[in-house]
Parts: structure tokens; sequence; C-alpha cells
């Protein structure tokens, strides 16, 4: 195949996030830097910096490109097409002349991204991590204040979700910022938010700005629709979130559904455990994870288990902070979170996994790591779960939201001690990052021949 110039974009990166999608991207760009010029955009928040500003640096040998998006918004449109931000992409297209454009995320940059590289020849192809596209708070269509999963896009619902983001928060910190004296303001906000997170957040949360009105997000929407036709082709991991993007509008003839690939790690070897059920969450300690439904699952259980907690507490502190107090009392431990490489020894002590999510998954990456290092899932029957996890064959469903549900399958573990080892021994194999980018790499050819001279 010939050499490509490939840039692909995301909402942030590692090192300073650490989710899913970026552990993706970075596996998936680092493979196809073998054989092709990759580089990689990305947007930070830095209130030190000026907004927009455009940096490089490099993460494991791929170059980065950094833009510096601190949520200066005029209005609701520039949260998701910001004037300054879309024309510092526009400068690194220029910089960068990929033959292919690769997005993973246009959060924190900006939907008029596959216009301008569209305007330039630029082939560009997607894949959907997520509903940011079409879900203002965050793309996990979950109303977080309301306790309430998004199965319809409601805009008067969106306004008032929206209001309480953090997304919101930054918006109208940003503003503040501005202000006359603003400079002296942001540092002591700065200071503040390292010391208390969680009040300076609910704060910024309280600043008087005009709120994103039903009107607003009806525009977001058709605006994301606009992209919609402006990529080329778009890859769900999962069927689930296929036909959520095909309800939303997707044309299907630009829709493939092929699942992730990772780098396949070493599992240590696992012999026959004795002892409590180990139960392990791994994950956002958000709301919409579910950490806190695993919790009082546990409350409902008898004989042995334990459960461990790996999650930065950073990412949510005053969710983290109900989940400790919910917890107190059982065996529960809090074990922070962990690096990619000790990945072996944190699953090699689980004897299961639990992802007891509220919103509608896409593919959890956590469930095929689960997988190759031979631990058994049980998972909420919602979203791309059920896409992976056969009831009863490779791993146990539960209705989502409900602890009563959860304990009642984790107790068929704890009462049949072999139960999970033989949901584990029937895992389906993982697809291989080099797999995943030889399939990308036919896919980016495709792209490239069907667009007109």
């Amino acid at each position: 195949m010939r050499r490509l110039r490939l840039l692909h974009a995301i909402h942030d990166f590692l090192p300073r996030h650490k989710a899913g999608s970026e552990i993706y991207a970075s596996e998936l760009c680092r493979e196809l830097a073998c054989r092709h010029d990759v580089f990689l955009v990305c947007a930070e928040y830095d209130s030190t910096a000026r907004h927009g500003t455009i940096r490089w640096r490099a993460f494991e040998g791929l170059p980065v490109i950094e833009i510096v998006n601190n949520w200066e918004c005029d209005r609701f449109e520039d949260s998701y097409a910001s004037p300054r931000i879309t024309s510092q992409l526009g400068h690194v297209l220029e910089a960068t002349r990929p033959d292919i454009l690769h997005v993973h995320n246009l959060l924190n940059l900006s939907f008029d991204l596959p216009r301008l590289a569209r305007a330039r020849g630029i082939a560009t192809t997607a894949t959907l991590h997520d509903y940011t596209l079409v879900c203002a708070a965050g793309g996990q269509r979950v109303h977080v204040a309301e306790s309430h999963i998004c199965e319809t896009i409601d805009p008067d619902r969106c306004s008032r979700c929206f209001a309480v983001t953090p997304f919101r928060a930054q918006m109208a910190a940003a503003a503040m910022a501005r202000a006359p004296g603003g400079g002296v303001l942001r540092r002591v906000a700065e200071t503040a938010r390292r010391v208390l997170p969680v009040l300076t957040d609910a704060a910024a949360r309280r600043i008087p700005m005009s709120p994103a009105t039903s009107g607003d997000i009806s525009v977001r929407l058709g605006r994301a629709r606009d992209v919609f036709s402006e990529i080329d082709c778009f890859v769900a991991p999962s069927a689930a979130l296929g036909a959520e993007y095909l309800e939303l509008g997707l044309d299907p003839q630009r829709l493939e559904i092929s699942d992730y690939g990772f780098g396949l790690q070493s599992a240590l070897e696992r012999r026959p455990h004795v002892g409590p059920l180990r139960v392990g969450f791994v994950g956002s300690l958000v709301w919409h994870k579910g950490a806190h439904v695993l919790i009082e699952a546990a409350r409902r259980l008898h004989g042995s288990y334990e459960i461990v907690v790996h999650g930065d507490p950073a990412v949510g502190p005053e969710y983290h902070a109900g989940l400790v107090r919910e917890a107190a009392g059982l065996d529960v431990h809090f074990a922070g979170p962990f690096d990619r490489e000790d990945a072996p020894r944190v699953f090699g002590g689980l004897d299961v996994l639990v992802v007891p999510s509220l919103w509608l998954e896409n593919s959890p990456l956590v469930i095929h790591e689960a997988f190759m290092h031979g631990v058994a899932v049980v998972g909420s029957r919602l979203g791309g779960i059920p896409d992976l996890v056969n009831d009863g064959v490779n791993g146990l469903l539960f209705t989502a939201g409900s602890p009563r549900a959860l304990a009642v399958a984790l107790q068929r573990l704890i009462d049949d001690p072999g139960l999970a080892g033989r949901l584990a021994a029937r895992a389906p194999a993982v697809k291989s990052i080099e797999a995943d980018a030889r399939e990308w790499e036919a896919r980016y050819e495709r792209v490239l021949q069907a667009r007109p001279a």
C-alpha cells in the first residue's frame, strides 16, 4: 500500500486524558505510523494560555498538535463551531496536508473541521465512539440532574441538561475571566479549583449567563446532520451504536460496523482461586458509568466477596466522595487509577468485572480487556454491552440501573464458585490493533478511490 499522510482528530489526548477513545486512538495511530506519516490534533484546556494557541508536542513518538480551548464563547454556537478554533484547525490542515482526515471526536474542536477538509480535497473518515455529535452535554445521552437516560434526543430536556454541565460552567468562567479585572479572578479561581474542585465547579455553574434554548439545541442537531454528509465513511464499533446513528439520520451507505482493535497483552497465568469472589470496577468515576449501582448491590449480597474500584477520584471528586460514603461498612477498596502496563496485574486479581453503565455504551474497551485476561463480565443490558456479552454464555447481563438485579447476578457467582471461570473460558477472541490498522488502510484506499479526481 502507498504511504499516506494521516491526520487523526480527537477532543483530548494522552497522557493527561486516559479514557477509552484516547487509548484506542493512540494505539491505532502508533500502529499506522509504522507505514504512514501520522499526526494527531486535539484540544486542551489551559487558562494560563491564550485561547486558540497551537502547541506541538510528542507522545510516544507520535506528533501531537494541541489547540488550547478555554471555552471562550460569545454564543452557544461557539461551543461546537467556534470561529477561533475553526480558524486554527484550518492552519493545522495547511501544516499537515493530510490525504485522510480521521475524526474520532469533534468535541472541543469544531463541527466545521470536516467541511474545511472537504474544501481542500481531503477525504474524511470517522470512528463513532459516543454521541458527542448529537448530545451537547458530553455524548452520554444522560441527564444526570434528573437521573434520566435519553432514549430520544429532546431539545427541551437538552437545554435544561446543558445548563448544569461542566461545559456551561467553563463557558461562564471564561466569560468572567474576560471581564474587567477578570485576570485576577481567573488566577484565584484556578487556585481554588486545585484546592476545592467540587465547590468551585458548583460556583461556576451559578454564574449568570444566557441559557442554551431548545432552539439552540435544534440548530446544533441540524449542524450535526450536516456533518453526517461531510464525512465519507463512518465506522461504528458496535451494531447498537450504528443503529442509533441511523435513527438520527446517518446515511446507511456511509456506515460500517467494525469493532475496535487492541494491543494484545499477555495475561497472567490464572489458577483456580480459593476465597472471596473478587469483583472489580474499572472506569471513570462519573455517574453514567454506574459504580454506585455496584456499591448498592453489594449491600444485598450474602457470602464472601471483595470489591475493588479502579478509577481516578479527580475525574469526578464529588461523585467519588459519595461512593466512599456509600461503601462504608462494606468490603470495598478504592484502588485509584492504574497505568496500561499494569492491566495484566489488575485483571489478574479479579474473578469478575462489573460494567454497570447507565448510558448507551458503544463497545466498552474494558470488556475487551476482561476477555483478553480471562475475567468474566457482568454488564448492563444496555447499548452495545449485549453485543459483546452473551447472557449465560460468556458473561451475565442485568437490568441497567437496578442494584437488585445486579445483586442477583453476583450472588449466582458467589454461590457457584466455578461459574466465573466457565463464563470467562467462552469469551470471544479480541481483534488485534494490527488487524484493525490493516482494515483502516483498506478503508482509506476505498475512500480515496471513490472521490472524484
